[in-house]
């Protein structure tokens, strides 16, 4: 709807220029697009003129429509109108909506995305970044889909956009997931080994040890205690990471880098960045303790980058971590973490600034916590992994397209209950069934059209298009654009499910009114063309969502 607003704004501006009472130093009077059509696509309030104007809002209002209708173009503009106190609606004209409608088919698959480069960023989304210790639970899932729709609504409004996912894959909890399988490994050899304490528990684990046992047999049970955890953690490393790198592919999320924090550490980057930070003298030495003045930087207190041990803390490898982000050319860099790690932002974003970089540039999105729930109740625990529930467990039960669209259909920062029950029926109480219903409904029109010899002709006349149902859907498919800019630029990717929801609900409720297929040959070739439209624009939005659109349903 910006190319309705680009025609009416700079002839609305001259009018109010020629208006004496008008100020532009004191008047702040802007076009802005209604959250409904009922009061125009684009209106203006001009009641801050009424003091040095001695009318009321309403005359204003009138006076300023009566100047604007003789110079605004007949076709493009339906009407102007003054209303309320003190408003001024504008209303686009069928003129309009014809050309916008064929635009739509020209630009296809384009449609919605932006062309403009010059304002391009390199950003890097980092989200999941589990430890590879476990499996991914439901938070991993909503996280992934987030981030994975934000990188797509980045590039398609112009930036160039990557996926990152973090892996510790050093430490002390891989030191305990070797201990944790080597004790049930050497169980599957009758050979007593103590569980760690603090060790992981669930079927995976078990599941852990039967493969390496499968694998390599009883060549480990020989070795001596730490050399076999050593062994044993290596393996059930890689065999985590894998497991995750492909739940993520079934997720259809692919990430440009997988990047390991053992990267870090083999260059020392860590041990670089506490020199840097120390030469700046934002470091100091307490009770044997190297500490970061992250008060300085506005955090709540000082941090400790190295233990009283000599051991570097995880807050200074990550600290690493993101200035290395940034040495490979990332402009803008955003982070997804999981619920309970709003603390963790002030110390980090202090690191930032201590490191010549600007806050501005670094974000941090928690994604809350998820309930997923069974008949009306919360499911509490895992089949397999205990006290988790797993993201492959939901995958599996609801499938992808289901599972993408659940976890995205909400703001990320509140907690989200994912009706399981809801997430698996066919009908249209399941809202993203009843979109890609909607898709798979036009695909079957056009083919249906097709045999009865009614072929798509995209430069039919369109002036056979005059239903308001007609307008209404034109109208809903031409805010896409916008949803996608605003669903990037505010990080409100829900924004989108919303808007494809309520575009089924206005394409069902043209088809149920109007048939599209008639022998009125004319007007249902303009029809088609509607439904074309309007099935690119479904197809782009599901794109995005990483949702697919099926064709039969």
């Amino acid at each position: 709807m910006e190319k309705f607003k680009d025609l009416i704004e700079p002839k609305f501006e001259m009018v109010l220029n020629q208006l004496e009472y008008y100020d532009p130093k004191k008047h702040y009077i802007i076009l802005i697009g209604p959250k409904t059509g009922d009061f125009g696509d684009y209106s203006a309030n001009v009641a801050q003129m009424a003091r040095e104007a001695k009318k009321s809002p309403r005359e204003i209002a009138q006076e300023i429509c009566d100047k604007l209708l003789p110079i605004l173009e007949a076709g493009f503009i339906e009407k102007v109108e003054a209303a309320g106190i003190g408003f001024i609606n504008f209303y686009p004209g069928w003129e309009y909506y014809r050309e916008e409608l064929r635009n739509i088919i020209l630009e296809a698959d384009n449609f919605g995305c932006s062309t403009q480069k010059e304002s391009s960023k390199k950003i890097q989304v980092e989200f999941v970044s589990a430890n590879p210790t476990g499996p991914l639970n439901v938070v991993s899932a909503r996280a992934a889909t987030v981030g994975d729709v934000m990188v797509n609504l980045y590039n398609a409004i112009g930036h160039q956009a990557d996926r990152e996912y973090y892996i510790n894959d050093v430490g002390r909890q891989i030191r305990l997931l070797g201990a944790s399988v080597s004790s049930l490994y050497m169980a599957l050899f009758d050979k007593s080994e103590e569980f760690p304490e603090e060790g992981y528990h669930g079927e995976y684990i078990k599941d852990l040890a039967h493969e390496i046992a499968k694998e390599y047999g009883e060549q480990f049970a020989h070795l001596n205690l730490e050399e076999r955890h050593q062994k044993l953690s290596q393996i059930a490393l890689t065999k985590m990471i894998d497991i995750h790198k492909s739940s993520m592919e079934q997720f259809r999320v692919n990430f440009q880098t997988w990047f390991n924090e053992s990267q870090l550490r083999d260059k020392n980057e860590h041990l670089d960045v506490l020199k840097k930070l120390g030469k700046e003298g934002f470091t100091y030495q307490h009770e044997g303790a190297i500490w970061f003045k992250s008060q300085q930087f506005g955090d709540e207190k000082d941090r400790v980058l190295v233990t009283s041990e000599g051991e570097p803390t995880y807050f200074l490898v990550d600290i690493a971590y993101h200035q290395n982000k940034f040495q490979r050319g990332y402009q803008t860099v955003y982070d997804i973490w999981g619920p309970d790690h709003h603390g963790y932002i002030p110390r980090m974003k202090a690191a930032i600034e201590a490191l010549g970089y600007s806050a501005k540039n670094f974000d941090v999105h928690i994604v809350q916590q998820v309930n997923l729930l069974r008949g009306g109740e919360v499911v509490k625990m895992s089949k397999r992994a205990g006290k988790i529930i797993e993201m492959q467990e939901v995958i599996d039960e609801v499938g992808v397209d289901a599972a993408r669209f659940f976890f995205i259909d909400r703001t990320c920062n509140s907690h989200l209950d994912f009706d399981i029950d809801l997430a698996k029926k066919q009908s249209d109480e399941n809202p993203v069934y009843y979109v890609q219903y909607a898709h798979a409904r036009i695909c079957s029109i056009i083919r249906h059209a097709e045999e009865q010899g009614i072929s798509f002709d995209e430069s039919v006349d369109l002036k056979y298009l005059n239903e308001k149902e007609e307008k209404d859907l034109i109208r809903e498919l031409l805010l896409y654009p916008d949803v996608i800019h605003r669903a990037a630029t505010l990080w409100e990717p829900h924004y989108l499910p919303s808007y494809l929801y309520g575009l089924a609900n206005t394409f069902h409720h043209f088809y149920h009114i109007h048939r599209v297929v008639t022998d009125d040959i004319p007007l249902s070739k303009a029809r088609l063309l509607l439904c074309k439209a309007t099935q690119i624009v479904f197809a782009n939005g599901l794109k995005i969502l990483g949702i697919t659109a099926p064709e039969r349903m």
